[in-house]
Formats: C-alpha cells, sequence, structure tokens
C-alpha cells in the first residue's frame, strides 16, 4: 500500500518524507595537464543544493557537459563529494560505517541511458532480476524466482520472458527489464540518467507513463537526469537547470515552464521543438560552444553566450537567490523578465 502523503500543513511529516538532501554539495576532479604543466581543477558539480522526497521527481537539465551525470555518481554514491553535504535517508552515507554505507547503498538504485549496454547478454532475465537479490539478501531460490516474476508482472512483461535473453527483446522492453532491475531491492530513490533518449518516440511515453505508476504504487522518489524538456515537463515535479556544474535557475515545473528568467533556461526552452508554431522561437536560441570545464570564464559562466550579459556579468559570479518562486543566479533576471 502507497504510504499517506503529507501535507503542506503537516511539516514534520513533510521532512520525514524527504529522502535526500543536498547543500551545496560540490565534486571536484584535479587533472594533470602534462610532465611539467600546471594541474587544473574540473568543478564539474559546484554548489549544488536541494531536497527530494518520497513520491516526487526532481528532473536535471542542461547540455552536455553541464555535471548531470556527475551529481548521479555522487547521489548513488560511487563517488564521495570534494565539498558540501550529502544525507540519504537523514543519514551522511560518506561518513557512515561499513554496515550502514551497504543499507543506504541498497536505497538508492539507477537506472541507464542505454537499456541493452546496461543488461548482461550472457544471462537470463531472471538471473538479471535476481542478481541483486543473491548479493543483497538471504533469500533462497523460490523466494527470488517469485520475486523476480512479480516484479517482471509490475513492469508490464509477461511470465515466459523470465527465461529470454536480453537480446530477444525491443528497446523498450530492455529498458523495462532495467526498472525492474532496479527496483528488486525496494529503493527508497531511484537516478534515472536520459532513461528514454535511446527510445522511439511513441515507446518514450509509455516508459515514462511506467515510471509514473510505479512511483505511485511504491512511492519512489525519482532524480530524473535529462536534456530533453518536453519528456521533463512530462515527468517532473521540480527542474534544476544547470551550466558548467553550477545550478542556475530551480524550482517548480509550472513556474519554469510557464516564465523561465534565467537566459540560458530561456535558450533551452527555445531550442525545444513545439507543434504550435506560435510558440516556436519566442526565446533567442542560444549561440556558441560550451566553454571548457578546465579554464571556464570567469565571473558567470553563462556570459560568453548570453545576449544580455555587461561588465558586472563577466566580474562578478551570481549568486543563487530566491525570485518569482524560484532560486535564479543572473544578475538582470528582472530586467530581462521586463
Amino acid at each position: 500500500m502507497v504510504a499517506r502523503l503529507a501535507t503542506a500543513a503537516d511539516p514534520a511529516a513533510t521532512q520525514d518524507r524527504v529522502v535526500i538532501e543536498a547543500r551545496d554539495l560540490a565534486r571536484h576532479y584535479h587533472i594533470k595537464r602534462g610532465l611539467f604543466g600546471a594541474a587544473a581543477v574540473v568543478r564539474a558539480v559546484d554548489g549544488v543544493s536541494f531536497a527530494l522526497q518520497a513520491g516526487r521527481t526532481l528532473a536535471v537539465v542542461g547540455e552536455s557537459g553541464s555535471g548531470k551525470s556527475t551529481l548521479a555518481r555522487v547521489v548513488t554514491l560511487l563517488e564521495p563529494p570534494s565539498a558540501g553535504w550529502l544525507r540519504l535517508l537523514g543519514r551522511d552515507p560518506f561518513a557512515a560505517d561499513a554496515a550502514t554505507r551497504r543499507e543506504l547503498r541498497r536505497a538508492v538504485q539507477m537506472v541507464f541511458q542505454d537499456p541493452y549496454g546496461s543488461l548482461n547478454p550472457r544471462q537470463k532475465v531472471g538471473a538479471i532480476l535476481e542478481e541483486p537479490l543473491i548479493i543483497n539478501t538471504a533469500l533462497k531460490a523460490p523466494e527470488r524466482a517469485a520475486r523476480a516474476r512479480a516484479m517482471l508482472a509490475a513492469v508490464g512483461l509477461r511470465p515466459e520472458h523470465y527465461t529470454r535473453y536480453p537480446h530477444m527483446f525491443s528497446g523498450g522492453q530492455r529498458q523495462r527489464i532495467a526498472i525492474a532491475r532496479a527496483l528488486m531491492l525496494n529503493p527508497r530513490l531511484v537516478v534515472a540518467d536520459e532513461p528514454v533518449s535511446a527510445l522511439d518516440i511513441s515507446i518514450q511515453a509509455q516508459v515514462l507513463n511506467l515510471m509514473m505508476d510505479l512511483q505511485a504504487q511504491f512511492d519512489l522518489a525519482y532524480l530524473f537526469i535529462s536534456h530533453d524538456l518536453s519528456v521533463v515537463r512530462h515527468i517532473a515535479n521540480d527542474v534544476m537547470v544547470m551550466y558548467l556544474g553550477k545550478p542556475v535557475e530551480h524550482g517548480a515545473k509550472e513556474t519554469l515552464f510557464a516564465r523561465p528568467r534565467h537566459p540560458y533556461t530561456m535558450a533551452l526552452m527555445a531550442a525545444t521543438p513545439h507543434v504550435n508554431p506560435e510558440r516556436r522561437g519566442k526565446a533567442q536560441i542560444i549561440k556558441g560552444e560550451l566553454p571548457s570545464p578546465l579554464n571556464p570564464p570567469k565571473g558567470c559562466a553563462f556570459h560568453t553566450r548570453c545576449p544580455f550579459a555587461d561588465q558586472r556579468c563577466t566580474a562578478e559570479v551570481p549568486a543563487l537567490r530566491p525570485l518569482d518562486g524560484r532560486q535564479l543566479a543572473c544578475h538582470h533576471a528582472e530586467r530581462i523578465a521586463g
């Protein structure tokens, strides 16, 4: 049975439903540049803060190189943060003992972009689904098989699929298998890294609807990474826009889509295809390439591509501040909106 959702008038219950929380989270890499070259620092994630409750979806969007996948690696406990802190189920996984860290790792699972590459082609579907149970539980073989078959049914696959190999399925079916595997340990958080970008458009909607149904059934929190704003609009509750490792706009989906305030968010939405010609090209489309993370621009990182940039933007880094119902990092957001 799905747990009762907390209401806005019940702040204690709302806090109890927070699955993961991050404050000023950063992940930096030190890169050597040749034998005599000075070391460089890549700030792949730099100052990310969010809180995600059970039953809700936070979408992280941005171009390739904006830090989305690095954030996913930190959230899934594959890499420790360089600064800031992370709380999963109220505990710090990187300061916990080995037993606690193992328990917390079970609470967060991942769905990858390529459904075929993420599945072992030498294993049958039943073995793929049972493997997390073999590693993390003491269940006997009949119990593991029963849970695997039940999860196959939950993702819309038939009992006979249990004994087939991944190459015998379509892309959409393989992604259903990958989703089923991620849910075998009853996680609280699922990190989905571009989970539908490799699928046909018609199949994308089916997989997204399945994920939403499973979220309601199991009371899951989703961290959904995507560059496709049409997909984000369908599944997300909140959206965080990242640029060169920093969040530039963060708020409720309805707020950001109804009235984006950061020039980068405007550009991303302008580049999204629309069937309605009246909605095409209302914002200026972004120009130029993403700067190198080894040598990011001074001041606002977006100023080299921003049509509204001035001298202040080239010298001063904009702080993330509350404005118009969202968090925003732009010196001229009020002027741009006007």
